[in-house]
């Protein structure tokens, strides 16, 4: 008899786990579809995770050459976008310690203008590499410095033909004559201009860290000491003759200096108020205070104060070299004026269109 023979253990556990296998993985996967399906129908729309972008900073070369053989200087890389031109400036100082930051003027055409300290670079970018025109301003001196030596040195000029120094005057004579009442009113008026455009210097004006070349502040000295000393030489003379129509054109003449005097300081700080308040920018319109209502009509009210004053000082002392002083500066207020003039009219143009620069009518 032949026994049937059972498979052997191996290939029977091979065979079933074969095909359970296929039943567990046949289960499995329709298991995991079904669940996969309500996931979705409950989740709704899927959104796929934000992909991060990493935002890349491109840096700018500036290459500066030599405004007059275009030669290269130097190249001042890796320059921010934000950076402006005074930063540009101080990097070129860097590597050329020689030019220090307000020494340096920098141009977009070698026959350009100068490019301001405060403006972007970025906007002066076509390409990855900006060049600049290099000139050497020259040595440089602060705009309080300016005005502080200008101003310092006629009032102290003044003071000593004042006092009539044997040096300056035969002492007999100074001794001899009598001094009108005009020679003291005179020297307290001069120093009282003076001693203003000083305070306002100091505490009304704020210069915004510019500068000038040095050889415009020997000049400006010249010119304000120079006719200083001429002015007070003849007012302090121990011959001086007092003005023509005597108390007066005097009394007149002082008066009106005193409100020009008033009025160019109350304008000087309206307009220093009105560039550092921190609102929006506007022409400065008037106040409650009569000297301010000069604003109605010229733009500049500050140079007419200032040129009043200065004729009215030529009446009241009735001299040949205060009357040529103050004519030269109604040329220079007056083209001063028409400067700034033409800056208010592109800034204030609805403001100003109907004003004058200095003088109503005439400027």
């Amino acid at each position: 008899m032949h026994r049937r023979q059972k498979p052997s253990t191996p290939e029977h556990k091979r065979d079933f786990a074969a095909h359970g296998g296929a039943l567990s993985m046949s289960h499995n996967d329709t298991r995991s579809f079904f669940n996969f399906s309500q996931l979705v129908l409950s989740a709704g729309n899927l959104k796929s995770p934000p992909v991060l972008k990493h935002s890349k900073i491109t840096y700018f070369e500036v290459e500066i050459l030599d405004v007059q053989s275009k030669k290269q200087i130097c190249i001042v890389d890796k320059v921010p976008p934000s950076s402006t031109l005074l930063d540009v400036k101080h990097k070129f100082h860097k590597a050329c310690p020689q030019w220090y930051p307000s020494r340096v003027g920098l141009q977009l055409e070698r026959n350009g203008p100068y490019l301001k300290d405060s403006i972007n670079i970025q906007s002066l970018a076509v390409s990855s590499i900006i060049t600049l025109y290099f000139t050497d301003l020259g040595q440089q001196v602060g705009w309080t410095t300016f005005f502080l030596a200008e101003y310092t040195g006629p009032l102290l000029i003044y003071l000593l033909f004042y006092i009539r120094l044997s040096t300056i005057y035969d002492q007999a004579e100074s001794t001899k004559n009598f001094r009108h009442p005009v020679v003291h009113l005179a020297c307290f008026c001069h120093c009282l201009h003076y001693i203003r455009h000083l305070l306002e210097t100091l505490f009304v004006h704020k210069f915004s860290g510019g500068h000038t070349p040095l050889k415009n502040m020997i000049k400006g000295c010249a010119f304000y000491w120079g006719f200083t000393c001429w002015i007070a030489y003849y007012i302090n003379h121990p011959r001086y003759t007092p003005p023509s129509f005597g108390h007066r054109q005097v009394s007149f003449a002082a008066l009106a200096f005193l409100m020009c005097e008033a009025g160019n300081h109350f304008i000087n700080v309206a307009l220093a108020h009105q560039n550092h308040s921190g609102l929006k920018a506007c022409f400065p319109s008037p106040t409650y205070n009569p000297f301010t209502w000069l604003f109605l009509l010229v733009s500049c009210p500050n140079y007419t104060y200032e040129v009043g004053s200065w004729i009215s000082f030529t009446v009241m002392t009735q001299t040949l070299p205060v009357g040529i002083f103050a004519f030269l500066m109604v040329i220079q207020m007056s083209l001063w004026a028409q400067k700034k003039h033409k800056l208010y009219l592109k800034r204030f143009y609805p403001e100003v269109r109907r004003k004058a620069a200095m003088i109503p009518i005439i400027f």
